[in-house]
C-alpha cells in the first residue's frame, strides 16, 4: 500500500536517527486506530462502560462480584449475572434490568443511570442502615441469602434512607436545609450530624419497620393474597441457566376488539418473570420488532405468548395466546456454548403439524455465532390471528 511504502521511505531517510516524522505518525494504521477508538468511546456505550468503570461500580451492588455485566437502570446499580436474576423476579416496577454487552444502549438511557449515581450513590440510600444481624451478601453466597437480602434492600425498603436524592451523581448535594437553619452552605454538615445521630438511635430501625408493617398491613388481612405473595417471593431462589432474548416481530391478521380493529400488545411470561411490549394503536396488522428478555430458570417452564387490545376505562381484551417450549432452543445453545464452529448451520427443527401451532417449520440455527429459533404461530382461544418472533438463548458465560 502506499502508505507502508511511504512509511518504509521515511524510515529509511531517517536511518541513523530514529527519528519519526509528524506526518508519518499522522499517515500510519496506529494513528486512525486511535482516533477511531477515541470517537467510539463518545457514543452510548463507550461512556457505559467509562462509567462502569469508576469507583465502585466495578462490583456488584449487592454481593460484590467483580465485572459485573448487567444494571438495574431504575435502580442504577450494576450488578452481577446472579443478582440480576432475583432482580428481574423483583419486577420492572422495581427494577429494569439491561445488560452491558448485550442490549443496545441510548444516550438517554446512559445519562439516566449516570445520574442516580451509580453503585456508590444507590447504596448510600438503600444500605444506609444495615442492622448488625443482617449480612449482605457475598459472591459466593447462595441464590437464598441473595434473594432475602435483595428483597429486603429494594422491595422492602429496611434499609433505606429517604433523605439521600438518587437524582444527581452527588446524593449530599442539593438537599433542604432542616427547618431553621442556614442556607445551602449548612445542609450537608447537618446532614452528617443527622447521621450520627440516626447511627446512635438503635430504635429508628424498629420504628421504619413498624411504620412499613402497618403500611403494608392490608395485605395480612387477606389471606387471598398470601399465596401469591409466597410465590412471587420464591422466585428469587430459582437458580438460572441462561437469559432468552425475545424479538417479537409482528402480528398478523389479528382479532377485532374495538369496533373495526385493536390497539394489540405482547405480554410474556416464563415461569413467575413477564414483560412485555409497547401497544399499537389502530392496527389489526402491528409491527414491534421490539426486543425483550427473561431469564431461564433451571427447571424450564414453556414461554406464554398472550395478545391484548389496550383499553384506557376498562380491563384490556384478550385477543389470543400461544405456548412455545423453548427446551430444544436452551439445549441447543448449552451444547454450543463451549463450540468454536462459528459458521452458519442448521442445529434442530420444530415441524409444522396439525398436533401444534406453528404455520411453519421452526429452524433453530447458529448464526454470526447465535443459537437463534425463528416463530411463527397461531394465537389459540380467538378467531384469528399469527404472531412472529424471534428468539435467542445466551447462556451464563456470556
Amino acid at each position: 500500500m502506499p502508505i507502508r511504502q511511504d512509511n518504509t521511505d521515511s524510515n529509511n531517510g531517517s536511518e541513523g536517527t530514529g527519528a519519526v516524522s509528524l506526518m508519518d505518525l499522522f499517515r500510519s494504521d496506529i494513528y486512525w486506530n486511535c482516533r477511531k477508538e477515541g470517537q467510539t468511546s463518545t457514543g452510548p456505550r463507550g461512556r457505559l462502560e467509562n462509567f462502569l468503570g469508576q469507583s465502585g461500580n466495578n462490583i456488584c451492588a449487592d454481593c460484590g462480584s467483580p465485572d459485573p455485566k448487567w444494571v438495574s437502570i431504575s435502580l442504577g446499580v450494576f450488578i452481577c449475572i446472579k443478582c440480576s436474576g432475583v432482580h428481574r423476579s423483583l419486577g420492572v416496577h422495581i427494577s429494569k434490568v439491561l445488560s452491558v454487552k448485550l442490549d443496545e444502549w441510548t444516550d438517554e438511557q446512559v445519562d439516566t443511570l449516570t445520574g442516580l449515581g451509580g453503585n456508590t450513590g444507590a447504596n448510600m440510600k438503600y444500605e444506609a442502615f444495615i442492622p448488625d444481624y443482617i449480612r449482605k451478601p457475598r459472591p459466593d453466597s447462595s441464590i437464598e441469602d441473595r434473594s432475602d437480602y435483595i428483597r429486603r434492600k429494594y422491595e422492602m425498603h429496611q434499609f433505606f434512607n429517604s433523605d439521600v436524592e438518587m437524582s444527581c451523581p452527588f446524593p449530599y448535594q442539593g438537599l433542604p436545609s432542616p427547618p431553621g437553619q442556614g442556607g445551602p452552605s449548612s445542609s450537608q454538615p447537618s446532614i452528617l450530624l443527622e447521621k450520627r445521630h440516626y447511627e446512635k438511635q438503635t430504635t429508628s430501625h424498629r420504628l421504619y419497620g413498624l411504620g412499613q408493617a402497618f403500611r403494608n398491613s392490608w395485605r395480612k388481612k387477606d389471606p387471598e393474597h398470601k399465596a401469591p405473595k409466597k410465590s412471587s417471593s420464591s422466585a428469587g431462589m430459582i437458580e438460572f441457566v441462561g437469559l432468552i432474548k425475545v424479538n417479537v416481530v409482528k402480528g398478523t391478521n389479528l382479532a377485532v376488539r374495538d369496533v373495526m380493529t385493536s390497539d394489540p400488545y405482547v405480554l410474556l411470561a416464563l415461569g413467575q418473570q413477564s414483560v412485555k411490549t409497547r401497544v399499537i394503536k389502530n392496527n389489526l396488522n402491528p409491527v414491534w420488532n421490539e426486543r425483550l428478555m427473561l431469564s431461564i430458570p433451571e427447571q424450564i417452564p414453556p414461554l406464554r405468548v398472550i395478545v391484548y387490545d389496550k383499553d384506557t376505562f376498562s380491563t384490556d381484551d384478550f385477543m389470543g395466546e400461544a405456548e412455545i417450549d423453548i427446551q430444544p432452543l436452551v439445549s441447543a445453545a448449552i451444547a454450543h456454548e463451549n463450540s468454536t464452529l462459528n459458521e452458519p448451520k442448521q442445529l434442530g427443527k420444530w415441524e409444522a403439524s396439525k398436533e401444534n401451532t406453528l404455520v411453519k417449520d421452526s429452524i433453530i440455527t447458529l448464526t454470526d455465532g447465535k443459537v437463534i429459533q425463528e416463530v411463527s404461530i397461531k394465537l389459540q382461544n380467538v378467531e384469528r390471528g399469527v404472531l412472529e418472533i424471534m428468539l435467542e438463548c445466551v447462556p451464563l458465560s456470556q
